[in-house]
């Protein structure tokens, strides 16, 4: 129960809740967005270069421009302004007197003797030193035990230039081992080096001296300082720093024997390095930022200033003129276009759906189905121009297809979408959706008014042609009318926006007229897809319903004759009356036909099916009786959905007896059990009550119709009487309160009514039995009617008595070979005569149904 409970409150908060509707117009929004942006900010006057102009196009107002020639100009000034960048070495140095020393240091470990290697070590102050010393001392008495003294010396020379650096003479390698590697001659050649290096070495003077004017950045590597440098002509070049080693070795040699200083000399040119190098990369990263920091020199145009005439070839400073114009409106616009666009439309539905929509005209239940059907119908169409834009666009700048995209527009099957919300929700609805999607399309469009106008009309009219639509054929008939409609509003369209060539109609009357064929056939197809996904019914569908040879008819007639009696005759009551007040007379018909299948599945519990005069309801409690009753409905509701029947005739079926009493029933308990005793909610129909005019059509002429069999002498004015009695009943009780039937409809109801049940229950002439001896005479001139029926009378009893010994009783089974003066005689002798049967049932009938007409159903 809870499940269920669930399920009712689920389809309650679609069926009825607001958010469902706000839901629906959020989402129709967002789809609208989503396919407009593109279309919001629409770009005009985009011309490239050398296209040639069609119209003249003026400033609308002052604007500026870049003036990209002075801008780039003062870019280059700014970036000339910038310093170049030098970095410098300072750990060059360090470097050079770490391998100096080592080479050194190694080469007197190898050839000085110990008191030497001592000496060294003391002056060093390094005590690991000695230990090596020793130690190579003795590795190096071993070795020259093995080798020779040549290739000792030429294996030193070989280590010493690879942790010097740079290569070394025999003769000079000879006189260092002479001089035992002297700690002297290290220290001249380092101090000379530190010399020269701290004033600095530029590995391309000349490209220095260029930045003389205005001096470079230079910056330290170790420290990442920088400072600003103007003299420039103090740092020595790669070159001058080798002349500059004689200068600075010249008052440090003075006491050193003359055959070393050209080894001083020569080791410390070669061994000097630039230690201030240019830094290109740096210089450039600089440079372009500062050039970015400037800011662009616009040029103002003024207003009313011509930017491209007509016929005019645009040049570059056109372009950039109409691209900076279009930029400006872009970024002015933009937000405020777009959100304007968005509410414009927003208002456009809100309104329509205030004016147009009138929830209470239909069951509540499907108002939130309604309106997600046109959501639904509104998306699709609005992808449907969407689309043939994008490709007729493509298609038009394409050189290999001729025709222009204004021509294939109109071959947009966009009345489609009128067409079929007419189908289902009448010209009322079609007509308010008609403006609007043709609004949307102009939009997406580019604002186009001759769009808006074309799409409205034939759009309106393809509805129009809609209407009523009862055969497959209308769809085709109303494709061809549009089609030709088509023809006259693209010729109309063409001498408006003057574009009227002979080839260019020629095209487009023939997308105007297979737009509006085509517009049928995509009708025709979705209809029926519409029809099965929103549950609604169709004319062509309630024409195949009306077929009385439906399987489910066919079923009710077998099995439960009389109630197919009584909604055959229901069916025709609520046709006509339909037809009186202006509510779907086809519709009305169906839901009678209809309205009681749900007694297929119990049909002896309903009088109008019992023939062997036995009633079920006799040997149970009347609470059971009543359920019995009640299910009908339900049953019914489920017989519909199994058959497809659609959500019109299912809720016909389920809202026929409203909520009405079985009083019968009722009654019967209180006399049984006591007034206190029963429940009134027991025997009462779950309803809801009818909430269409159709249904509560068939709930009157339910009631009428079976409540019409009670009377004995059904006069016209015992009709008339009976049924204005029973109306009133009816309306009196509230049944009628949710669906549109007025006291005037009530009025024409009650007088088609009339007129129906006089045409069931009228006399007829009773019929002879036997004919007359010459029927030539019959035909004399001047016999009366009364004297052809005493003939007719007499000749019937005569042929009766003839012939009773030859004819068989119709409907008498063979074993039945009684008379029927012998039946009569044994029903008489059971104490039923055949009157006193009549009129018992009648008796029961009527009091049944002028309590409750569900039990005599």
């Amino acid at each position: 129960m809870k499940k269920e409970d669930r399920k009712k409150s689920f389809r309650a908060f679609f069926a009825f809740g607001s958010l469902v509707r706000w839901g629906l117009l959020l989402a129709v929004m967002l789809v609208f967005t989503l396919i407009l942006y593109p279309n919001l900010i629409v770009k005009k006057h985009s011309y490239e270069l050398g296209d040639v102009a069609d119209r003249d196009i003026k400033a609308p107002r002052d604007f500026s421009i870049v003036d990209e020639n002075a801008t780039n100009s003062e870019r280059r000034q700014t970036a000339q302004t910038v310093l170049t960048v030098y970095d410098r070495d300072n750990k060059l140095l360090s470097r050079l007197n770490h391998r100096i020393s080592l080479s050194f240091d190694e080469m007197r470990n190898i050839f000085g003797d110990e008191e030497e290697s001592l000496r060294g070590s003391s002056v060093s102050g390094d005590s690991e030193k000695k230990v090596l010393q020793e130690e190579k001392v003795s590795t190096t008495e071993t070795a020259r035990e093995k080798i020779s003294e040549h290739e000792r010396v030429q294996q030193a020379r070989e280590r010493f230039e690879k942790k010097i650096g740079i290569s070394v003479s025999e003769e000079d390698f000879t006189l260092l081992k002479k001089e035992g590697f002297s700690k002297k001659i290290e220290e001249l050649i380092i101090r000379i080096l530190a010399e020269i290096l701290e004033n600095g070495v530029v590995a391309n003077k000349e490209l220095l001296l260029r930045e003389s004017d205005s001096g470079i950045v230079m910056r330290e590597l170790g420290t990442k300082t920088e400072h600003v440098i103007q003299k420039l002509k103090k740092f020595h070049g790669h070159e001058q720093s080798k002349e500059m080693v004689r200068i600075v070795a010249k008052p440090l040699i003075g006491d050193v024997s003359k055959s070393l200083v050209p080894l001083i000399v020569d080791f410390s040119q070669r061994l000097i390095q630039p230690n201030i190098t240019l830094n290109r990369s740096e210089t450039e990263e600089r440079k372009k930022k500062a050039a970015a920091k400037v800011s662009p020199i616009l040029r103002k145009i003024k207003s009313g200033e011509m930017i491209l005439r007509e016929g005019e070839i645009a040049t570059e400073i056109q372009v950039r003129k109409l691209n900076a114009l279009n930029t400006h409106k872009k970024k002015e616009r933009k937000y405020a276009r777009a959100v304007g666009a968005m509410g414009m439309v927003l208002c456009l539905l809100i309104i329509t759906y205030v004016l147009h929509s009138n929830p209470q005209r239909k069951a509540a239940s499907r108002h939130n189905r309604d309106l997600l059907f046109i959501a639904t119908i509104l998306v699709i169409f609005l992808l449907l121009p969407k689309i043939a834009f994008i490709l007729f666009e493509s298609l038009a700048q394409s050189r290999a297809f001729s025709i222009s995209s204004a021509s294939m527009t109109f071959g947009i099957p966009l009345a489609a979408s009128t067409m079929t919300i007419c189908i289902f929700l009448g010209i009322d609805m079609a007509i308010p959706f008609a403006m609007i999607i043709s609004v949307c399309t102009a939009i997406i469009f580019q604002n186009r008014f001759e769009i808006f106008l074309y799409f409205l009309l034939n759009s309106t009219m393809g509805a129009y042609w809609m209407q009523d639509c009862r055969e497959r054929k209308v769809f085709i008939n109303a494709g061809v009318k549009l089609g030709f409609l088509n023809i006259i509003l693209a010729t109309i369209t063409d001498f408006y926006i003057g574009n009227y060539g002979g080839s260019r109609l020629l095209w487009d009357w023939t997308f105007a007229f297979m737009g509006g064929v085509s517009a049928g056939i995509i009708t025709a197809g979705l209809a029926p897809l519409l029809e099965i996904a929103f549950g609604y019914t169709t004319y062509i569908t309630l024409y195949e319903l009306a077929n009385l040879e439906r399987p489910i008819l066919r079923r009710l007639m077998i099995e439960a004759p009389g109630t197919y009696h009584h909604s055959v005759v229901v069916g025709s009551m609520v046709e006509a009356a339909a037809s009186e007040i202006g509510a779907n007379s086809l519709l009305a018909k169906v839901c009678g036909y209809y309205h009681d299948i749900g007694k297929i599945k119990k049909p002896l519990y309903f009088i109008e099916n019992q023939t062997d005069g036995k009633n079920r309801h006799d040997k149970l409690a009347p609470s059971m009786s009543a359920l019995i009753l009640i299910s009908h409905t339900r049953d019914g509701v489920e017989m519909g959905r199994k058959n497809k029947l659609g959500q019109d005739i299912i809720d016909t079926i389920q809202q026929h007896h409203g909520t009405s009493t079985i009083r019968f029933f009722y009654e019967k308990a209180k006399q049984l059990r006591g007034e206190d005793a029963v429940n009134i909610e027991n025997f009462k129909y779950p309803g809801p009550k009818p909430q269409t005019r159709e249904a509560g059509l068939v709930m009157l002429a339910d009631v009428v119709e079976a409540a019409s069999r009670t009377l004995e002498n059904p006069t016209p004015s015992r009709i008339q009487g009976h049924v204005q009695k029973l109306i009133n009943g009816i309306f009196s009780d509230g049944q009628l309160d949710n669906c549109e039937l007025t006291l005037k409809d009530l009025h024409n109801i009650a007088k088609s009514f009339n007129t129906i049940l006089n045409g069931i229950h009228h006399h007829r002439v009773e019929y002879p039995e036997k004919s007359g001896a010459s029927s030539g005479k019959n035909e004399k001139a001047g016999r009366s009617d009364k004297q052809q029926i005493k003939q007719a009378r007499g000749a019937s009893g005569k042929n009766k008595e003839d012939k009773a010994t030859h004819l068989k009783r119709l409907g008498v089974s063979k074993s039945d070979g009684s008379t029927r003066k012998e039946r009569r005689e044994k029903k008489e002798k059971d104490g039923y005569s055949d009157k006193q049967q009549t009129k018992r049932a009648r008796g029961e009938a009527g009091r049944t149904n002028q309590d409750n007409s569900a039990y005599l159903k």
